[in-house]
């Protein structure tokens, strides 16, 4: 549990420190929360670090998209768990992207930031792309970085994964 907790904690705090812009473990963090945190409760992790970055980074008009973006994304974790491979977790990261650029962008549109029609949609998710490929590559980075790691305690210290 302490180890999964370090973890999440990493991820919080490498949000918060200054970072290449979209270069922070937004959906890593829920995506290692759904693999790694067992136990009834375990959807409000990948939440309350969003939540409380927010509240210290500061609240937007998508927060919504966000923030519900990260509960589907730990259920991508908790789908994955038993199918655990480095091929998985890529495609888990790849997925995860993919979702919150569409969800987020698309909230983005929704709350008038570009004109309310096809063009405005379009155009949303166009001037988006340089900022997803940017998360894309720092999802892909931080949940190997954090599988990984943990992967690497577990067995190092031959710990056993319990209930949370």
């Amino acid at each position: 549990m302490w180890l999964a907790f370090l973890f999440i904690s990493l991820g919080i705090v490498a949000r918060l420190i200054p970072h290449v812009p979209n270069f922070a473990p937004v959906a890593a963090v829920a995506l290692f929360s759904g693999l790694y945190w067992r136990g009834r409760y375990g959807v409000f992790v990948p939440l309350l670090v969003y939540i409380i970055s927010d509240l210290i980074i500061g609240l937007h008009d998508v927060v919504l998209f966000t923030w519900t973006s990260m509960v589907v994304v730990y259920f991508l974790g908790i789908y994955l768990r038993k199918r655990k491979t480095f091929t998985n977790l890529i495609v888990g990261a790849l997925v995860s992207s993919v979702f919150f650029f569409l969800v987020t962008n698309f909230g983005v549109w929704l709350a008038g930031w570009y004109p309310r029609n096809l063009e405005g949609l379009i155009s949303c998710y166009v001037y988006a792309l340089p900022f997803f490929r940017v998360s894309l590559l720092a999802n892909f980075a931080y949940i190997i970085l954090f599988s990984g790691a943990y992967e690497y305690f577990l067995s190092r210290f031959r710990l056993t994964q319990k209930a949370v």
